[in-house]
């Protein structure tokens, strides 16, 4: 990711045709590793293509990765709207009553 990055600095700046030398130096000047051979093949995969092309097809395969929880949410939903799920939570939150009640039943209070 960071060869990519150091591509697009380069570009950036005005370089539409970076070696890697220039990548080189883009990326030692923050103190990252270099390599070489991955370099090459970076720039072997890009050379004589557009930027804004390249970008765009990026775009296009980011789209179709599945990212996040999503579905997992979905699903949890869905069995709570067919009633499965629900006196269960009902049940929970009753519990969760009784105890904040015990807690008054105690007699301390934190604004006495």
């Amino acid at each position: 990711m960071k060869f990519v990055a150091a591509y697009l600095l380069a570009v950036l700046a005005g370089n539409n045709d970076p070696s890697v030398e220039d990548l080189k130096t883009i990326l030692e000047s923050v103190g990252a590793e270099t390599d070489s051979e991955k370099m090459e093949h970076l720039l072997s995969q890009v050379s004589g293509k557009d930027i804004t092309e390249l970008i765009a097809a990026g775009r296009e395969k980011f789209a179709s990765v599945p990212c996040g929880g999503g579905g997992v949410a979905v699903a949890a939903a869905a069995p709570a709207a067919a009633g499965g799920a629900a006196p269960a939570a009902e049940k929970k939150e009753e519990k969760v009553e009784e105890k904040e009640e015990s807690d008054d039943d105690m007699g301390f209070s934190l604004f006495d």
